[in-house]
């Protein structure tokens, strides 16, 4: 499995924006493609401009896949000004 864990810093008055526009990608990305196992969007408490996002892909081909789809890019043109920074990193599911 490819993990992938990406972290956000959200402009502070983008929150509320930002969290619809997420949690829709997450959903989709969870409906519509095969290879999306796990979408979690995860936040240290409310109002945060803190955004944590774990992936669970079949391989890295799947997550690829994710990135091609129209709902991932809508999300990206809409969410790109709400972003102050934004940290991808990548992992290989040892277990269980």
């Amino acid at each position: 499995m490819y993990v992938v864990v990406v972290e956000f810093q959200l402009h502070p008055d983008a929150v509320e924006a930002f969290l619809p526009l997420m949690t829709r990608n997450a959903a989709l990305s969870l409906e519509l493609e095969p290879g999306c196992h796990r979408f979690d969007v995860c936040q240290p408490k409310p109002g945060s401009p803190e955004i944590l996002l774990y992936e669970v892909y079949s391989d890295r081909a799947a997550f690829d896949a994710h990135l091609a789809t129209p709902h991932f890019r809508e999300f990206d043109a809409e969410a790109a000004a709400m972003v102050a920074n934004k940290v991808v990193r990548t992992y290989a599911r040892v277990g269980p």
